[in-house]
Formats: structure tokens, sequence, C-alpha cells
């Protein structure tokens, strides 16, 4: 069974499956994964948008924290929606020790494509940059995706 090596090193027990034959990730994800996950997953893979007071925001967003980020950036809409907006990477999974710098920096440029075509497609007329900082080396924290409207 042919692998693609990128998979490999983000998921390092792939080769080993099937008496050390190996295993595809979308079979893989068929043995461990559930569908409890799944459906979570749908919240970060298709994530839900609003548009708030002219905010646009991950849906479940909490209106004391946007007003707190308005106070502190004197009413800056780009950064107020740009912190409110972030994600890190290695949030995903908060207890996950083991997470390196390929699997973060996949699922951010992964996670930029997606939203990118979310955001364009749920709001059309809206003019939003969706940025990852895919950089080599960094902290593992630092690797972010943050959405926000662009100013005109």
């Amino acid at each position: 069974m042919k692998q693609n090596d990128d998979f490999i090193s983000m998921i390092p027990e792939l080769p080993a499956w099937n008496n050390g034959a190996g295993i595809a990730p979308e079979e893989w994800i068929a043995c461990v994964g559930n569908y409890q996950l799944a459906v979570g997953y749908s919240l970060i893979f298709w994530p839900r948008f609003v548009l708030f007071e002219g905010y646009l925001l991950r849906e479940g967003f909490s209106e004391e924290s946007l007003r707190g980020f308005e106070e502190v950036t004197n009413g800056n809409r780009v950064a107020v929606e740009a912190v409110m907006n972030h994600v890190h990477m290695i949030d995903i999974h908060c207890n996950d020790v083991e997470a390196n710098e390929a699997q973060l920096r996949y699922l951010g440029r992964l996670l930029k494509d997606i939203y990118t075509l979310k955001l364009k497609a749920d709001f059309p007329g809206l003019n939003v940059t969706v940025a990852f900082n895919d950089e080599p080396g960094l902290d593992l924290l630092d690797y972010e995706l943050v959405f926000f409207q662009s100013a005109d």
C-alpha cells in the first residue's frame, strides 16, 4: 500500500496498521473515529458565522468579550473582529500534548481555505480577509487562523 509521506508524518501510526501493511487515512478514520467527533468537527470544518451590529463573527461569540475588546481597541472594528475570530490550531485539542508543527500547519492551511470559501458563500458582499501564519519554526501556539472584514 502506497502512503502519502505527509500523512504518515502527521499520523505516525498509519504504517503499523494491518500487520505493518499500513492503512489509508480515510480507512483509519473509519476504524478509530466516531460520529460524535464527526459532528463536533463539523463546527470547526464548516463553521457557522453571524453578523452582529456590523461585526462578522463565529456563531456563539460572547457579547461581553466583544464589548471588552471594543473598549481596549478604542472601537477599532478590524482589531475587534481579528481578536474575536482567531483560532489557535493547538487549541482544537487542548489536551493533546503530542501535536506537532506539521499537523498544525496542515490544519491551518486547510481551515484557511475552508473559511475563505464558507465566508464568501455566506457573505458574498463582504470583503473578508482570512489569514494563517504558515511559517516554519514557530511556537506551536502561534499557528493561528484569523478572519476579519477588511477595511475598504
